[in-house]
Parts: C-alpha cells; structure tokens; sequence
C-alpha cells in the first residue's frame, strides 16, 4: 500500500539526504541543508493553505516566531521571566502556544476572504512584530534573548542537520498523506467548489480552521528549530522581511505539491549564501536579487521551480 504513494524520485532524495554527512561540510549541512529544511517545514504550512486551500496566510512566520520566543524564554536565563523548564516541557508548551497562535489566525482571517485574508495575517504578523519589539518584561525587546542553545547532543551539526531532517521528513510525510486523504481532497474541494461542498454537509469554516491548526504545527515546529539553528532570537526574526521570505519561498517553489516548500526553501538560502560572490553589492541588494529572481521564476513558471522541474523531466513523447 504504502509503495504506491512513494515517489521514486523522493526515495532518491531521501537516501541523499540521509546520507550528506558522509561527503559534505559542517557548513553545508547545517547554513545550506539544515537551515533549508527549517525553512522548508515553516514554507510547507503555507503551501497547504494557499496551494491546496486556496487561502494566502502571511502568519506562518508568526507561529514560527510565538514558538521560537516560547522556547527561548522558558529555557534560558538572566532575561525575561525567572522562569527556567527542562528542554521537554518547554518544547511541548511552545508547539501547543504555537498552534494555538495558529488558531487564532485562523478564526480571524476566515471571516473574511481574498485580498483582505492576506491583510488581516499580515497585519497580525506586524502587530506580533511591534508587540515583541516594544515590550521588554516578556520579549526583553530589541534585544531579545541570546544563546538559546539546542540541549545535547544536538548543539553539534550532524546531530543537529539529523534532527532538522527528522522533522522535515515527518512533516512532508504527513502533509504528502494528508492532501490525499479526505481532509486534503475536501480541502482542495473547498477551494475550487466551496458551494458544492456546502450543499454536499461540509462545514468549510470549520475545516479550513483546522487546515491552519495542521499549518500551526508546522510552523510551531520549524519556529523551535529556527530558534536552535539562530541560537538567538529577535524582533529580527519576525518582522516584515522574514514573514514576506515565506510567502517567495512558498510559491517559487510552487505550491501544487508539499515538496515545493522544500525546493524554494534550498534556492532562497543558495542566493541568499553564495549571490555576494557572484555579484559584489548583493549584500546590501538581497531583496533586489530574491525579488528579480521571484518575478523570473513566476513569469516563466506559475507553478515554480517544481513546475520547470516537470517540463524538463517530461518525456518527449508527452511533451508533444
């Protein structure tokens, strides 16, 4: 049963994936491969919402960002409360705190539709912004909190690119299964015949409610590596810039399947590491750069890299 939804192609990758440490750098599994799959698991929340749901949130980042602080205020000290838990309970409330923030989106931006969901999540992704910037009792402010450490045996990089590659994996598998389970087929249904599957008993609000609790743990997740990964973490980290980096991860990845999260996640962080060698005054244009590239992608493919992908790897006799 479980050989017929398997990609070969994915099989492939996996084994690759699982075995990087043999043949690459510290760097390049933990700044290119790790932070990737980090990037990759926060993206791929978006992609079930906008791609197989058809509702563009701006708040994956923002769940990633509730988690991430819970995280760092519950395990470090010196800022903040006083008040230090074991990595376990800290990690669990974080992912409950996160979801629960991706609830919370989600009850808000499904009153309304279209453009004016996208901005009521961005405008609660800049409010969570100023709120965390602003305040210094529970945020510590601008400067946040600092060495946020991963507990061992994870503060190395093999440990730590496996564990990212854990919970990347689970979360595709999961996702994969479950946009063709019926929860994923009523969703899609929901986006292309909301009407019809009202008339048929489905209570859309509720299930796309719940499509952003499954985003929420997602986020929740890749937000808890994310803080482990930055061993830092700031106002920075969930302002306008990154919330936007999401959303371009997302759709130049494309969005018709999980694995475009992934792959626009892998292309965002090669620019965003290697463009200052090929062009000189890339550090102080990235956004230039990641924008040009966006709008090429976009242009030439509407469904991504993934959709280049499938043009140049179909057979000639399709393609005809």
């Amino acid at each position: 049963m479980m050989a017929r939804w398997i990609d070969p192609r994915i099989a492939l990758l996996a084994l690759f994936l699982v075995l990087a440490p043999l043949v690459l750098s510290d760097f390049w599994l933990v700044q290119i491969l790790g932070r990737a799959l980090i990037l990759g698991l926060i993206a791929l929340g978006l992609t079930l919402l906008a791609g197989f749901g058809g509702m563009v949130s701006l708040g994956q980042m923002t769940v990633a960002g509730v988690s991430a602080y819970t995280v760092a205020i519950l395990t470090t000290t010196g800022t903040g409360p006083d008040l230090v838990l074991p990595v376990i309970p800290a990690v669990v409330l974080a992912l409950v705190l996160g979801v629960l923030a991706a609830g919370v989106i989600g009850l808000l931006a499904l009153r309304t539709a279209g453009i004016y969901t996208i901005m009521i999540t961005l405008a609660i992704a800049v409010v969570f912004f100023y709120f965390t910037r602003q305040n210094y009792g529970l945020f510590n402010g601008f400067t946040g909190y600092a060495e946020v450490l991963p507990p061992n045996p994870w503060g190395e990089p093999v440990p730590f690119y496996y564990l990212c590659l854990t919970v990347a994996g689970a979360g595709y598998a999961w996702i994969a299964r479950l946009v063709n389970a019926p929860f994923g087929l009523a969703l899609q249904g929901m986006r292309d015949e909301p009407r019809r599957l009202e008339s048929l008993g489905y209570d859309i609000y509720r299930h796309r409610v719940a499509a952003y609790l499954v985003a929420g743990v997602l986020g929740a997740a890749g937000g808890v590596l994310l803080v482990w990964f930055n061993t830092r973490i700031d106002p920075g980290t969930v302002s306008l810039g990154p919330v936007i980096d999401i959303l371009v991860i997302a759709v130049i990845g494309g969005l018709s399947h999980p694995i475009g999260a992934f792959i626009g996640a892998l292309a965002f962080v090669l620019i965003d590491n290697f463009a200052v060698d090929a062009i000189p005054a890339a550090r102080e244009r990235f956004n230039l750069i990641i924008g040009t590239f966006f709008l090429l992608v976009v242009l030439f493919s509407p469904d991504g890299l993934l959709g280049i992908w499938r043009r140049v790897m179909r057979p000639p006799q399709d393609a005809e």
